[in-house]
């Protein structure tokens, strides 16, 4: 017979700090991180960093580039920006407000797709942003930084997982279809709120544009389209597993 182990003694599990997916907290962190060090940095490294590593339309503008003397850098120095924008903020307040909303919309998609899924999705939908942006203002010089276009393609598959995470109540759910009345409901507020921003100015700062509405439409866009190709419950119901 096996001995009985007094209650007192038996130990607790141990939860998650607020349940947050160790993909969310590593992206969080390291957002937090890069801007940390950024701030401490010389004035002159920092205009060098968002010289080469923000998203500028016009450094893919021919006539621009002609026009300027420049030839926009290799491939890879064109490249780069697409993604490396996502990690650069302007303000502790920029990067705070993104992390906040980072850890709103993360956790749903993280624990839905796994961390590898999570982190390429939200690079795919950050750089989405940047190509509607660069569509949308082509030959801007306006710096683009910062993480929401990426974090708005979290959003957009964290709508579509609404309810159908599956808990001790019942098992996941298929997400929902991106012409449902839920779906077209928060995409409607959701493009309605970008294009007021857009149009008004509301939320945008001097200097440096931080981040632009059209990217954030494009982040949304992909993260909306793309969300069914990462999640790996269309794929285990199709193998009958």
């Amino acid at each position: 017979m096996n001995a009985m182990i007094p209650p007192e003694e038996i130990p607790e599990a141990r939860e998650p700090f607020l349940r947050i997916p160790i993909a969310v907290s590593i992206l969080g962190g390291l957002l937090l991180a890069i801007y940390g060090l950024w701030s401490i940095a010389p004035a002159a490294l920092q205009e060098s960093i968002l010289e080469n590593y923000a998203f500028i339309p016009a450094r893919y503008s021919p006539a621009f580039l002609a026009a300027h003397g420049s030839d926009g850098g290799s491939l890879v120095d064109r490249a780069l920006p697409f993604a490396s924008y996502i990690f650069l903020h302007g303000s502790w307040t920029h990067v705070i407000f993104n992390t906040v909303w980072l850890l709103a919309f993360g956790p749903v998609v993280a624990r839905r797709f796994g961390m590898l899924r999570f982190f390429v999705f939200f690079l795919i939908c950050g750089v989405a942003g940047a190509a509607f942006q660069l569509v949308c203002n082509w030959a801007s010089r306006e710096a683009i930084i910062g993480a929401s276009a990426a974090i708005s393609g979290l959003m957009a598959a964290g709508f579509r997982l609404i309810g159908r995470e599956g808990s001790v109540f019942g098992p996941p759910q298929p997400m929902a279809p991106i012409l449902s009345r839920q779906i077209l409901m928060f995409s409607g507020v959701w493009v309605a709120i970008n294009i007021v921003a857009g149009v008004t100015g509301l939320g945008a700062g001097p200097g440096i544009q931080l981040i632009a509405w059209q990217a954030h439409l494009g982040g949304f866009a992909a993260g909306l389209l793309l969300a069914g190709r990462f999640d790996p419950f269309i794929r285990l119901n199709q193998t009958g597993e």
